[in-house]
């Protein structure tokens, strides 16, 4: 269906894999980025899905940019300052938008190592859960260069400011007990039983309607940079179009004569 990002259906659940093991999954060319883009416009459209989640194939989740694409400054890393400017702006800084803005929750399934661009793709979902064979690093401080796709505004607000400025100013690399450890995953477990929690988890969230879990991750979102008494407008707002759904009659009647809901999405 695609070149770098193997989609699959299964009811309410979407399973993405970043599908280049031998560059370790790396995010190195336009068509990537731009598959990225179209993933999420699709996902927009298409009501039956209400949860993504993201992995990789191979031994790595995403090792980040192509190291020897930057050594001889070719593809994306090819340029003058405002040619690499517009670059970043219209490659690899369209994936955070366009994560960011998908309604829908995103579980990142981390099999392996994280890092760069593969660690700050993680934290555009909103839940990790890592194989403890999986590793993490704001790296690009160890290049000389800054992270360019939107890490210094999500790290931090993942696991704090101390702990995202230790990350970015070493550029060192934490296993999977440390990350659990400091909030960047909620979730270790063996390689083996990865996917399967994963989708276990996709599953229970996917069990929910589709139109309150993309209200409540819209709250969720806007909550991050708005005042408390406008989140509460929005708040009631929504509210009141959840009210008036199917669905919702549907859940609460579920609930008074205990028996499992059956939802349509509407």
């Amino acid at each position: 269906m695609s070149e770098f990002l193997q989609i699959q259906r299964n009811g309410g659940v979407a399973v993405v894999r970043m599908n280049s093991p031998d560059t370790r999954n790396a995010l190195s060319e336009p068509s990537q980025m731009q598959e990225f883009v179209d993933l999420c416009r699709d996902l927009r459209r298409d009501q039956n899905i209400r949860v993504m989640v993201l992995t990789g194939n191979g031994k790595a989740f995403c090792a980040g940019g192509n190291i020897k694409d930057m050594q001889n400054r070719e593809g994306i890393f090819a340029g003058s300052p405002y040619e690499l400017r517009d670059t970043y702006r219209n490659g690899i800084q369209q994936i955070p938008l366009a994560l960011y803005e998908l309604d829908i929750p995103i579980i990142a399934a981390v099999n392996g190592p994280a890092i760069g661009a593969g660690l700050d793709l993680a934290c555009m979902c909103d839940i990790r859960i890592a194989s403890d064979k999986a590793l993490f690093a704001e790296s690009f401080v160890k290049l000389g260069i800054v992270p360019g796709d939107g890490g210094a505004w999500l790290l931090p607000r993942i696991i704090g400011i101390p702990k995202a400025s230790l990350m970015a100013f070493t550029g060192d690399t934490i296993d999977a007990a440390k990350a659990l450890e400091w909030g960047l995953v909620e979730q270790v477990c063996t390689p083996e039983a990865l996917e399967s929690e994963a989708l276990a988890l996709a599953e229970r969230i996917a069990r929910n309607p589709g139109h309150a879990l993309r209200l409540c991750k819209r709250l969720l979102r806007e909550g991050q940079h708005m005042r408390l008494d406008s989140l509460l407008e929005l708040s009631a707002a929504y509210q009141s179009l959840a009210h008036h759904t199917e669905d919702h009659r549907e859940a609460v009647s579920a609930f008074v004569e205990k028996r499992e809901p059956n939802f349509k999405d509407k």
